[in-house]
């Protein structure tokens, strides 16, 4: 029998291509002589990022509709165009057995291609508030993997399986990895450490909080483990030269950076979301408001009323931040352990993968 093959489609930021590397990884330990090809867009960081996790990757030619923005727009029938003939082109190349869609534009046109090559689908909704790509997707792929219960509001129900957002393999075990933790980050033990996560191309408004507040971190006696974001390294990376500061554009060893944290300050991005509530410890949410459909707001409430996540939205941040801060730093951690247990799922990754060899067992 011939190896399978799998074709992978997810990007534009972490929270679509660190699920799909994980789906990937996952499928390579159940077949070991898989081929895998991933499907990205030009310029992306997914062609950066796969890569590095030890994947090929071709490029297609496609962006999303720039809200507000006419000249932007201009190109984008041509792009949808050529990424559909893109996609013809490497499917019929590949010819693989399954084709898995974890959100972002290029996803679109692969899997809406690979349908009607009669080639299996899967498409993985990691939000509590679905994107647009993947609603249309949903009507016409095999199987709907969720992440939060609901989502039939959005999605065929008998499509729908609910299996959770995967996460890296590594943070299954962070509650061990303490000691070497703060060793790597030369932490000081007998002090409390915050880690600020404002994801990899990094938050305009966090950052200039957590700046403007730096005095009062002092103050409360607490470390900080900054991760600042590639478009603002060069404008923060001066606090790096200050006691108890350490600013990074990104951070690699994430299992090391949630097992170090006391506590966390992060935006509400669904994989963030997934691998807060598995690490359990508390976090402070600020949701940005600058994504489709408000959809880290949902994912930011869905956590939330679990009782171990705060929630301050953009619009508060300068007249509330103190005081939610002080909020943050009281909150018990096992309290937050039994609350987030409610909500995470460990298992993401494997149910994705189980429902995949049921597919494939009807080829």
């Amino acid at each position: 029998m011939k190896p399978y093959r799998f074709i992978i489609s997810g990007g534009g930021t972490g929270g679509h291509i660190y699920p799909a590397i994980a789906i990937a990884d996952a499928l390579k330990s159940t077949y070991s002589d898989a081929e895998f090809l991933f499907v990205g867009a030009y310029g992306k960081m997914e062609m950066e990022k796969v890569p590095k996790a030890g994947y090929p990757i071709k490029g297609i030619w496609i962006a999303g509709l720039q809200r507000g923005s006419f000249l932007k727009n201009i190109l984008f029938p041509l792009k949808l165009v050529v990424s559909f003939f893109q996609s013809i082109f490497i499917l019929l190349w590949f010819r693989p057995n399954f084709a898995i869609g974890t959100g972002g534009f290029a996803s679109g046109p692969i899997l809406f291609i690979a349908h009607y090559l009669k080639i299996k689908t899967l498409i993985q909704e990691q939000n509590s508030f679905a994107g647009i790509t993947n609603r249309a997707l949903s009507k016409i792929v095999d199987v709907v993997a969720v992440a939060f219960e609901g989502m039939d509001r959005f999605f065929p129900k008998n499509k729908i399986i609910l299996a959770g957002n995967p996460v890296r393999e590594a943070l299954l075990d962070v509650e061990n990895k303490k000691a070497e933790a703060l060793l790597y980050f030369k932490l000081n033990p007998s002090k409390k450490t915050i880690v600020i996560l404002g994801g990899s191309l990094g938050a305009k408004k966090i950052n200039e909080t957590i700046a403007a507040h730096l005095p009062l971190f002092s103050e409360l006696g607490v470390q900080l483990i900054w991760q600042c974001g590639k478009l603002y390294f060069d404008q923060f990376k001066e606090y790096n030269e200050q006691d108890n500061i350490q600013v990074y554009e990104f951070i690699q060893e994430m299992d090391l950076i949630y097992a170090a944290a006391d506590a966390l300050i992060s935006r509400a991005g669904a994989s963030s979301i997934s691998e807060l509530a598995l690490v359990g410890k508390p976090v402070l949410l600020i949701p940005s408001p600058n994504v489709a459909d408000n959809h880290q707001y949902h994912n930011a409430l869905a956590l939330s009323k679990t009782g171990g996540a705060l929630v301050l939205l953009e619009q508060d941040i300068e007249s509330q931040f103190q005081e939610v801060l002080g909020q943050l730093l009281v909150i018990n951690e096992d309290d937050v352990k039994e609350d987030f247990n409610k909500f995470a799922r460990p298992n993401a990754t494997q149910n994705i993968v189980q429902k995949i060899k049921n597919e494939l067992e009807f080829l």
